[in-house]
């Protein structure tokens, strides 16, 4: 995978993350503790996915940059 790639699947993981932040902040509203421990729990995982795939687009482009 590119580097460029390795960004652009971060910058969709980003959008996912954003989108289940403005969920979380909804159900805080609302008051349903049970369904806002699953979306921290999705924040969490989202999270981690977006440094794996920046760190991944880091080590492509230093590499590209050696080549």
């Amino acid at each position: 995978m590119s580097a460029e790639e390795s960004l652009a699947r971060a910058e969709e993981l980003l959008a996912r993350l954003e989108k289940a932040r403005a969920e979380l902040e909804r159900l805080s509203n609302a008051d349903d503790a049970e369904k806002a421990l699953d979306v921290l729990a999705e924040l969490a995982e989202l999270s981690k996915a977006i440094e794996e795939e920046l760190q991944r687009a880091k080590r492509e482009a230093e590499s590209d940059a050696e080549s």
